[in-house]
């Protein structure tokens, strides 16, 4: 167990790889660009390996290097663990958790979430950041997140935790034949133009497959960001929208000027949304959070959400 590699070198080493630049890493350890040389110098002779060539787009790293990024930041993220498991255990959960959330589920699900997380574990932090779900995805692979909150299904090496399935709402312009009636049969959507979110998010497949199946056309020269975008389009009269009840519930009233939910027959369109981790994580806040988010659906939002255990 002697003259083995060092968590800073480590650290140094992953950010040096993640920023590509000597300068930017430097910067982001706190340290002087010799200093990281130095140490950088030190993990390559202790490892017998090259790590990183230079270049004139920045810092590459070498075969060997990219299998110790890999490495390394699997070292550091279950160091991490470790430590938020055991920092300040008599008030609970501790320690800061990279948190990273949908856009189409964040901003009207977490406020209800978080105010109760911190009453029950003030020396819990999340760092929540809003972003597409396959933005997401690729972040929690690289370690930039220690749980995602997204629509299910999600590939890759991860481990799902299923919250709620939210049900999809039709909404409409003030202006569309639609608006005026108590509710429409599924029949009455064929040839119906239909706006969606991009490719990024999860969402955009579902309503792909809706149109499929009802015989609506998807407008894809068209496609929105975010929700206030679709509804803002919705509202001109640019198609009709298939909108999650999280964001109904939040922006769009009954006295609305632009637009108009409107009830469909049959059986409810939901989607699934889950909590998301590393299938290696060993982090017991996930299990926690998931807990409270499904209180939070199941009380909160009850008559809106539609409640499944893990």
């Amino acid at each position: 167990m002697r003259d083995l590699p060092s968590l800073r070198q480590l650290e140094y080493f992953v950010a040096l790889v993640d920023t590509g630049s000597f300068k930017a890493a430097a910067e982001q350890c706190g340290i002087s660009q010799p200093s990281l040389s130095v140490q950088l110098a030190t993990l390559e002779k202790r490892l017998g390996q090259r790590l990183v060539e230079r270049g004139r787009a920045g810092v590459i790293p070498t075969l060997a290097g990219r299998e110790v990024h890999e490495r390394a930041r699997a070292i550091l993220d279950a160091t991490q663990t470790l430590v938020n498991r055991f920092d300040l255990p008599r008030s609970g959960l501790s320690g800061t958790i990279r948190f990273g959330a949908s856009g189409t589920l964040g901003p009207y699900l977490l406020p209800h979430v978080i105010a109760r997380l911190h009453a029950r574990h003030p020396d819990l932090q999340l760092f929540i950041r809003e972003a597409s779900p396959e933005s997401l995805t690729s972040g929690l692979a690289r370690g930039d997140y220690d749980m995602i909150l997204v629509q299910l299904p999600v590939r890759g090496d991860v481990r799902q935790i299923r919250l709620f399935r939210e049900p999809l709402q039709v909404v409409v312009a003030r202006d569309h034949p639609f608006a005026g009636r108590d509710r429409i049969r599924r029949e009455d959507l064929r040839d119906q133009t239909v706006l969606a979110l991009g490719p990024a998010f999860a969402l955009c497949q579902q309503v792909t497959d809706l149109c499929e199946t009802l015989g609506a056309r998807l407008r894809s020269d068209y496609e929105g960001n975010s929700l206030d975008a679709i509804r803002l389009m919705t509202g001109m009269g640019m198609g009709i929208a298939f909108m999650p009840a999280l964001y109904v519930r939040s922006e769009i009233g009954p006295e609305d000027r632009d637009v108009a939910v409107v009830p469909v027959e049959g059986p409810r369109i939901l989607r699934s949304v889950g909590l998301v981790i590393r299938n290696n994580s060993t982090d017991d806040a996930a299990p926690l959070i998931a807990g409270m988010i499904q209180w939070v659906a199941r009380e909160v939002f009850a008559g809106t959400l539609v409640h499944e255990a893990t």
